[in-house]
């Protein structure tokens, strides 16, 4: 028996066929290094999921958003309340829109397992030939996807709104922190649905942890306001980044300054909390654990 490695499946044999047309030839690899093919396909079933509902899952989320305008600005917007050199309204805008798309991003993203595993449709999702980074990326991505579309709705609804100016200061701020606000709550939404065996697991996340870091990042008020230990407290939150960095998109100033400069170092950090969360759900993806076994 030869010692050489068996190779006739990756040349095409002598005399055979020629491939069907659309087909590769015999030996020709059809996924790279890369299943780009396979990972789009599983970001279109994702977005097609939250699409078939997009009335709950787009629109229902902007109505839901903007009544907090409505209601805060007849609460605390009276007077010609100014707040950091524009009213009210125009101030909360921004900060409401950020906390929409990431809250949103979190309830897409700790769906999709979850379900799958209560349903027993979880199969579909490993079976594949998708790596754990593909998987990864495809379902933030849709997650994502799905924030971007209620931060735009909530645009065009607050353009709606008297009194509410969004005119984009720094369009750069705009996007770092819009975008990085719904991965950072992708990958959390992600490893609640990891290890969310039912739904009341998943409301226990959302409503002691991600509710309470929405309400209490500034989105309401400069932290300025508050008493040093609790401006301390905010800064640890990470949601009070992205609000804030948000605003400054927008306003040209917020609670982390006035320059880019200043906001570059909130930038910064938000950009290594997201690594360090994706890190982290890779490596929870690469163990298996409460997916597999």
């Amino acid at each position: 028996m030869s010692n050489q490695p068996h190779t006739a499946h990756a040349l095409p044999l002598s005399g055979s066929p020629p491939p069907a047309p659309g087909f590769p030839a015999q030996g020709v690899a059809v996924i790279g290094r890369v299943n780009w093919l396979g990972m789009w396909t599983l970001y279109l079933k994702e977005v097609r999921r939250f699409m078939k509902v997009q009335t709950q899952t787009v629109w229902a989320p902007a109505v839901t958003t903007l009544l907090f305008l409505v209601i805060f600005t007849v609460a605390m917007g009276r007077g010609g309340r100014i707040v950091l050199g524009v009213n009210f309204a125009t101030f909360v805008a921004p900060g409401l829109i950020a906390m929409g798309m990431m809250q949103n991003a979190f309830a897409n993203a700790s769906f999709s397992l979850m379900v799958g595993k209560m349903q027993g449709t979880l199969i579909d999702y490993l079976m594949p030939p998708l790596s754990n980074g593909e998987l990864m990326l495809a379902i933030i991505g849709a997650a994502v996807t799905r924030a971007v579309m209620v931060g735009l709705a909530l645009v065009v609804a607050m353009l709606l709104w008297p009194g509410v100016s969004l005119a984009v200061a720094h369009p750069w701020a705009v996007a770092w922190f819009g975008l990085n606000g719904a991965v950072l709550l992708a990958f959390m939404g992600l490893l609640t649905s990891i290890w969310a065996d039912k739904f009341d697991h998943n409301a226990a996340v959302t409503n002691f942890i991600v509710q309470p870091l929405s309400l209490l990042s500034g989105t309401f008020y400069v932290i300025d306001n508050l008493a040093p230990a609790f401006q301390v407290v905010s800064r640890v939150n990470p949601f009070f980044y992205v609000i804030s960095g948000f605003r400054y998109g927008f306003l040209g100033r917020s609670d982390l300054g006035s320059t880019n400069i200043e906001v570059l170092s909130g930038a910064l950090v938000l950009g290594a909390v997201n690594l360090a969360l994706g890190l982290l759900t890779y490596a929870v993806l690469r163990s298996g654990w409460k997916l597999k076994g």
